[in-house]
């Protein structure tokens, strides 16, 4: 991996307008993302964690400039991309993509694999000619563990793990460098998500590819993933080398949620840390550190007062904790 990073958000926040009252007179922000600074490195997965909720869908989305944000900075290939108009953004499309969550609501059911896999190479230029777009989309079908004769097929005629895969020959399709995998597996079963991973993987080491992969089942982050951020409530509280966040996770939100994980030995014990409380509401949250109400080491007069700085605590390893240490 080399040291300048493909894709960089600075200090970005993504608050959406929620109105109230009987008319809607009054609005009040959703802070989906508030005041998020990470990369991605060339060549590099990315994990991104946590609940259901806490904004990781909505950082992707902001990463790929599919929202506009409300603040803060967007930067792809050292380019500043924060308030680039769509004309500017469309040479940067190809080589920034994304791979959804539900493998069947993203593609088109009336249009053949062909036809889905193919619409973007025409898009953008990058075929000459019916032949060569049919020679490239049955390429692509191989590459991704399917047959070329499926090209004529429809989206409903394949599996939940097949469609998938023709979701991930889409977003290969314009030969991108960037791919932002938002819940690539959360829909699909237990026994087809590990030959999707090792898709992803295989194809990573092939043809250089560099991944923001959002997920909420740590063990799957765990096995993917070079680095990892840990989200709660739109901010990004613990950041660290994939190894050293497993092996000594330093938030307490992250202490919680890797206890919850099932350990494989037997005879080995991990002991279960279980948060009192609902998360808190993003329209309305609490003042200091947003973790404060829900967290067992929270001291009154500090965690719910001052918000905590995301800064590194060892190499490499930053945490958003006033008592991390």
């Amino acid at each position: 991996m080399s040291e300048a990073p493909i894709a960089e958000v600075r200090d970005l926040k993504m608050h959406f307008p929620h109105r109230e009252g009987l008319f809607g007179q009054r609005v009040r922000p959703v802070r989906a993302v508030d005041g998020v600074s990470l990369t991605v490195q060339e060549g590099e997965t990315l994990g991104l964690v946590g609940e259901s909720g806490c904004g990781k869908s909505t950082l992707g989305r902001v990463v790929l400039r599919l929202l506009d944000p409300t603040a803060g900075e967007v930067r792809f290939e050292g380019q500043d991309i924060t308030r680039a108009s769509q004309a500017e953004l469309r040479p940067l499309r190809r080589r920034m993509q994304i791979i959804c969550q539900d493998p069947y609501s993203s593609l088109n059911p009336r249009m053949t694999v062909r036809a889905i896999v193919g619409e973007a190479m025409r898009i953008h230029g990058l075929v000459d000619g019916e032949a060569e777009e049919t020679e490239r989309v049955a390429a692509l079908l191989r590459k991704v563990g399917l047959r070329p004769e499926h090209a004529h097929r429809y989206p409903h005629e394949f599996s939940g793990g097949q469609r998938q895969r023709i979701g991930i020959a889409r977003a290969l399709a314009v030969e991108p460098r960037f791919i932002v995998a938002d819940e690539p597996i959360s829909a699909l079963d237990v026994s087809i998500q590990a030959q999707i991973v090792n898709l992803l993987s295989d194809l990573q080491d092939e043809l250089g590819l560099s991944y923001l992969f959002i997920a909420h089942d740590l063990k799957v982050v765990e096995l993917v993933s070079h680095r990892v951020a840990v989200m709660y409530l739109g901010r990004v509280v613990e950041l660290a080398p994939s190894e050293a966040l497993y092996a000594e996770p330093r938030h307490p939100y992250t202490k919680a949620l890797l206890s919850a994980v099932p350990v494989p030995d037997p005879g080995r014990e991990r002991r279960r840390i279980v948060l009192t409380g609902d998360v808190p509401s993003p329209l309305a949250p609490p003042s200091g550190c947003a973790f404060h109400p829900r967290c067992p080491i929270a001291q009154e007069g500090l965690c719910d007062q001052k918000v905590p700085e995301l800064v590194e605590r060892a190499d490499g390893h930053q945490v958003a904790c006033h008592l991390a240490d």
